[in-house]
């Protein structure tokens, strides 16, 4: 028997209870460093007469180190680590970087803020970046630049990736806001392309609210992002940096755009590093419980994951099959009222963090049927966060309100889905 039908058993609705937007709560060592460094009064992450060590330099060490990579470096937010990223590696105003079609506003944000122009990739059926239309559109653009996001936690075949980047030669970088301790067939996410970028806003696997860090191998574009950020004439107090006479190199032509990260985001950031294997275990073991329950309902598809793909999934992300435009708003309009709050790709409208390619008129040469894929595949997207304090209970619970609500979808046509108190 179909779950879609299993589920929809009871006297009475099934309700979630929780809120699947409440993040993980900082640590108490998190807590307690935090209020040392505001009882110190030190927040800025430079000192021009400091004896201990600066928070947001042992965060990139211990940050370098946890990825595999020579250098780091703290910066305010994601999308200014892909600002910086991108100028590190020497895009100019003018220059196309190509990018997935799935991603968030902060991707193609940051190219325009290079002054940069967007070449959109397609994806396929597993939400990722679509090898073929990568290579084409490379070829086609002339671009230099691909800009990789991880979206959602989903791993493109980085062999293929990497093959079409080494013929196309192509720099890449990864933004693997939704990736943090991910990894493709035993290496990590952040490891591929020449620079790395990372987010750790607060439903990310790290949170401080806002915040970012880039990773690279390469000593020109760490010097360079270091001095992009804001480091003044005060680079020697990084710890996971080049050399001085790299940045001899780069110094007086480097304009600095304030982007740093601060003591007060480093030192509530240090407590989660040692537990960040943790948590993705964690979200791993909460998306086995949970992703089966969802798939078996009846028009319900989840990706195909690849053994490989060696995800951390903060969030879970399904298809829907067959379904009238009609019918989905019946779907989310019971799922909200029974207290699982859904993101839905396919809005006409961007709604709160949702917006997808079509959405960003600002992009300078895009033309909307570049990714025709996309387009349907987005339409039919929708997306959950994963708690990393959900039970198998709650999975349980998700699963059946699910399960209700396209009971309920099929049964309220033309009329208003069925209320949690019906």
């Amino acid at each position: 028997m179909p779950i879609g039908n299993e589920l929809t058993r009871g006297p009475r609705p099934a309700v979630f209870e929780g809120d699947l937007s409440a993040p993980d709560p900082i640590p108490e060592a998190g807590i307690e460093a935090a209020v040392r460094l505001m009882r110190d009064g030190r927040l800025f992450r430079y000192g021009e007469d400091r004896d201990s060590l600066p928070e947001a330099a042992v965060l990139e060490e211990e940050f370098a180190d946890y990825i595999g990579s020579k250098f780091c470096l703290g910066v305010n937010s994601g999308g200014c680590a892909i600002f910086i990223a991108l100028k590190a590696v020497g895009v100019e105003p003018g220059d196309k970087v190509l990018m997935n079609a799935f991603t968030l506003a902060p991707v193609p944000g940051a190219i325009a803020h290079a002054g940069a122009e967007a070449v959109i990739v397609d994806i396929d059926d597993r939400y990722v970046i679509d090898v073929e239309d990568l290579e084409r559109k490379a070829m086609e653009s002339g671009a230099r630049i691909l800009l990789l996001s991880y979206m959602r936690g989903h791993i493109p075949d980085m062999d293929a990736v990497m093959g079409v980047c080494a013929r196309c030669d192509l720099i890449i970088i990864e933004d693997c806001a939704h990736t943090m301790g991910a990894g493709w067939n035993g290496r990590l996410t952040g490891r591929f392309g020449a620079v790395a970028c990372f987010s750790t806003q607060t439903f990310k696997h790290i949170n401080s609210g806002e915040g970012g860090l880039i990773t690279s191998d390469d000593e020109d574009i760490a010097a360079r992002a270091v001095l992009f950020s804001g480091s003044y004439m005060l680079y020697a107090q990084h710890r996971a940096r080049p050399s001085l006479e790299v940045f001899d190199r780069h110094r007086y032509q480097t304009p600095n755009f304030s982007m740093r990260m601060s003591g007060l985001t480093a030192a509530i950031l240090r407590s989660q590093l040692p537990i960040l294997d943790e948590r993705n275990a964690r979200w791993r073991e909460i998306y086995d419980n949970l992703a089966p329950l969802v798939g078996a309902i009846d028009h319900l598809r989840m990706p195909k994951r690849p053994k490989m793909e060696e995800f951390a999934p903060s969030s879970l992300q399904f298809s829907f099959e067959e379904l009238s435009v009609d019918r989905i708003k019946r779907f989310l309009e019971y799922t909200d009222a029974h207290g699982v709050h859904l993101k839905w790709f396919g809005n006409q409208e961007p709604v709160g963090f949702t917006s997808r390619h079509d959405h960003w008129r600002y992009l300078a040469g895009h033309n909307s049927t570049d990714a025709a894929k996309a387009d349907r595949v987005l339409h039919d997207l929708c997306d959950m966060r994963l708690p990393v304090w959900l039970t198998p209970a709650d999975c349980k619970t998700i699963a059946m309100v699910l399960g209700e609500a396209m009971a309920a979808s099929e049964k309220a046509r033309g009329s208003t889905p069925v209320s949690c108190d019906a």
